[in-house]
């Protein structure tokens, strides 16, 4: 690359050019953004060569942009380029549109370094990871495959040409749009090229059969069996969290609306970590915050179940109920009503949960970048998400910022909290802040000197949360600002590796295993038991005792029906009546729920084999006319009934119950209890919330019907 001065500074009152190398401006000191950006499709030229006298050519296909401080022209938004902004949530492992020229496309937040090279291939890092980071690989596949279906883009997936990584997290080169439906097959196949770590080596062989024999039929069982060997491999890795959080007012409000948990410049031990921006002014935004806070932090110490995702987007509902009940008790109408944003992190093992509502954000920095995790609930970002327009575009216009979700605006059941579930695989900081110190990309500015010194001990994280309040008053200064740090340290243990090799038997499909079964093995095999031979022999005996006090009592009555040939009289048995013919119900049918008591309604259990209804263990009540879609199954270990899995879809407009679900909900109900209820082919209007999980059946299985 030339080291003339051709980069210019992107503050409008200076616009001096700089070398490639220089990270700030020569003249004004403002940061320069080093945008390389991907060529998609075609080679665009020789290295060297500029195109539309702005990007210039660093290799055929990767390009700078060497006026980062101008928006690129706005264009219609082309067929090809729609999947990219429906999956804008998967960023950064999936690239974005960044400018269109006459025959070519760019795309920003691709696979490529700091310096403008493409990152290592998939397979050239594969052999040398771990057995933890090869399944960490494996389940982001899996998960991608779910959504990229969804816009007939997932054989992406199936071209090793563009997989990278960037660490230990998967990044896309290019979408490849699908000639037909891939299927799983495919993917045991392409999987069975690849050598896996010792430690995974027979789960990893049995699992690519069980996808080439199409045991595993399923993505949901799929991601499931990987989220198994996951956990059992984690148990051979330590880690250690440091949290800190700081918030401050600014120099230029009278009140601090923001709020944090734990407590600002509080030493407490916790995994949860919550920022909160509160909107309303004092005694408005101050209090929605902190009644934010104190709820969420309560709801999410109290939660018990396995279903974490949904328990912490009950508990952000319950905040945000809370809030708009004090709106309505007062009377607040549109502008005067108060609210806050939330973004918050909780540690819970290996994995790693991040929930938000609004535009406070989420960032995570490795020693090799700084990524923006979270996408602002905001008009730009929404315009983009719908395909209407390419998010830089959309970042033009006067309403951009503008909030389309926030916490305590309105009834929970319109309210869209995201949460996103991540595995801790390396070293990493995780930074949820308020848009104090986000505003003005200061993060991106500033994340190598302020932030990255932590993974390498150089700098606390109380000193760095204290930094970045400092930076966010001098150089933006025009709001509070409220920032939480997370750093999280992963290393293998010392174990030796024969103790980490996982068993095949856990690639079995899940629906294969009771989740008792599935229990005890992992058991089992993370930890297998001494055998108490004394206990062994006491038991033996036992049996054996009560075995001939039975035959002493039975004996002359079966010897002499066997002598005789006598039948067993038939009249002590009664005839068992025959069942109606009932067809079962399957992953993907849709039920209508239809009952003539308005008033109790079918509860919606949190967990499967639920055996009472009290209110800890119910998501809320189903009440006729409740459209649901089934989602998986299990069988109960104690009694053998058959449990679904079950999503609420639409919501009857009339008959409502007061602890109704909630849209998106999910949980478990017995099959008997339902299977007499209507089954239907949902009206586009009754699909609702299952429209994602609905087109994901229907590519699965063409032939059914919905």
């Amino acid at each position: 690359m030339q080291t003339d001065p051709i980069v210019q500074c992107p503050n409008y009152f200076c616009q001096a050019l700089n070398p490639v190398t220089q990270e700030f401006c020569h003249h004004c000191q403002t940061r320069i953004p080093k945008r390389y950006l991907w060529v998609m499709g075609v080679k665009a030229g020789q290295p060297g060569e500029r195109l539309d006298d702005r990007y210039l050519l660093k290799s055929s296909q990767i390009v700078l942009d060497t006026k980062p401080g101008i928006p690129p022209n706005p264009v219609e938004v082309p067929p090809q380029l729609e999947p990219y902004l429906h999956l804008m949530a998967e960023r950064p492992t999936i690239p974005q549109p960044y400018a269109v020229l006459s025959d070519l496309i760019l795309l920003e937040s691709a696979p490529i370094t700091t310096d403008g090279q493409l990152m290592p291939a998939l397979t050239q890092v594969w052999n040398a990871s771990s057995g933890f980071r090869q399944l960490h690989f494996l389940e982001q596949i899996a998960r991608l495959w779910q959504r990229l279906s969804v816009e007939n883009v997932a054989s992406t997936l199936l071209d090793p040409k563009q997989l990278f990584a960037d660490g230990d997290t998967l990044r896309l080169l290019e979408l490849r749009f699908d000639r037909q439906s891939p299927a799983l097959t495919q993917l045991g196949e392409l999987w069975t090229t690849w050598q896996p770590h010792s430690a995974i080596a027979d789960f990893f062989q049995q699992i690519c059969q069980n996808l080439v024999d199409g045991e595993i039929s399923s993505i949901e069982s799929l991601i499931s069996v990987l989220d198994q060997a996951i956990a059992h491999q984690a148990q051979y890795q330590t880690r250690q969290i440091h949290i800190a959080t700081a918030t401050d007012q600014g120099p230029s409000r009278q009140s601090n609306e923001d709020a944090c948990y734990p407590p600002s410049a509080t030493k407490a031990k916790t995994n949860l970590v919550i920022v909160c921006d509160g909107i309303g002014g004092h005694e408005g935004g101050e209090v929605a915050s902190h009644l934010a806070i104190e709820t969420i932090a309560r709801q999410v110490q109290a939660i018990q179940s396995d279903e974490i995702e949904q328990e912490l987007e009950a508990a952000v509902c319950e905040a945000n109920d809370a809030i708009s009940e004090q709106n309505d008790a007062e009377r607040r109408q549109e502008r005067q009503r108060m609210g806050t944003t939330v973004v918050m992190g909780l540690v819970r093992g290996h994995e790693f949960y991040l929930t938000h509502v609004g535009d406070s954000r989420a960032y995570r920095i490795t020693r090799k970048g700084c990524y923006q995790v979270t996408l602002d609930d905001d008009v730009a970002s929404r315009e983009a998400r719908l395909g209407y327009s390419l998010y830089r575009d959309a970042l033009q216009r006067s309403s951009a910022g503008s909030l389309v979700q926030a916490l305590g605006m309105g009834s929970s059941s319109y309210l869209r909290p995201t949460v996103q579930r991540l595995i801790l695989d390396e070293d990493c900081v995780y930074l949820l802040c308020s848009d104090g110190l986000s505003d003005n990309d200061r993060v991106e500015e500033v994340w190598q000197t302020e932030i990255a010194p932590i993974l390498d001990g150089k700098i606390d994280v109380a000193v760095a949360a204290q930094q970045l309040i400092n930076i966010a008053n001098t150089r933006n200064g025009h709001d509070n600002v409220t920032v939480g740090l997370i750093h999280c340290q992963t290393k293998e243990s010392r174990r030796s590796q024969n103790a980490q090799t996982i068993s095949p038997a856990l690639a079995q499909p899940t629906q294969m295993l009771a989740a008792r079964e599935v229990s005890q093995l992992r058991t089992q095999i993370a930890e297998p038991r001494r055998i108490n031979w004394f206990k062994v022999l006491f038991i033996v005996l036992a049996l054996l005792g009560i075995a001939g006090a039975i035959a002493t009592l039975l004996a002359p009555e079966l010897i002499a029906r066997f002598t005789n040939r006598m039948p067993v009289p038939s009249a002590t048995v009664p005839p068992v009546p025959a069942s109606p013919t009932v067809t079962p119900l399957t992953s993907g049918s849709f039920i209508q729920i239809q009952t003539a008591d308005q008033t109790a309604g079918l509860p919606l259990f949190k967990n499967a084999a639920q055996s009472t209804e009290t209110a800890n263990e119910i998501l809320g009540r189903m009440s006729s006319g409740t459209v649901l879609q089934v989602v998986g199954q299990q069988r109960s270990t104690s009694d053998q009934s058959n449990w679904l899995r079950l999503k609420v879809c639409t919501l009857p407009t009339e008959g409502k119950l007061v602890n109704s679900v909630r849209l998106g909900n999910m949980g478990w109900q017995r099959e008997s209890a339902i299977a007499n209820f209507t089954r239907i082919s949902p009206k586009p209007d009754q699909i609702g919330a299952c429209a994602e999980s609905a087109a994901e059946s229907a590519k699965e299985n063409p032939s059914a019907t919905p």
